[in-house]
This record gives C-alpha cells, sequence and structure tokens, in this order.
C-alpha cells in the first residue's frame, strides 16, 4: 500500500486497516514459524505497511491538537 492511498483512507478505517494488518503479521510470524514462508519479503512489506498507516494516523492526531 503506498501512502497516496494510505492519505484516502478515513480516520476509523486507518484504525481497522492496523488492525488488520497486525493481525495478518502475527499470523505469517506463526506460519513461518513452522514452515519456511514462499516470499519473507511480504513479512518484510507488511511490518512496513503497518509503520506507514501508523505514521499517517500519528500524523493526522498531531493536526487535530
Amino acid at each position: 500500500m503506498k501512502n497516496k492511498d494510505i492519505v484516502a483512507i478515513l480516520d476509523a478505517e486507518l484504525a481497522d486497516k492496523i488492525k488488520a494488518e497486525k493481525h495478518t503479521l502475527e499470523k505469517m510470524g506463526i506460519n513461518h514459524a513452522i514452515s519456511p514462508v514462499e516470499s519473507p519479503a511480504k513479512i518484510r512489506e507488511t511490518r512496513r505497511t503497518i509503520a506507514r498507516l501508523k505514521t499517517e494516523l500519528n500524523k493526522r492526531k498531531a493536526t487535530k491538537k
């Protein structure tokens, strides 16, 4: 997910998206521990997507204050 896509998401959807991505990352981590994932880069990309989402959420909270 690119930053321009993230900016277009509403605040409530942003929080839901963070929860969903964290859940996906957790599942990937468990699956990777049992048997190696086909593409470990997906785990890295999911972590980065979560960071982008959190960054945008924090920017919005800072501008509202």
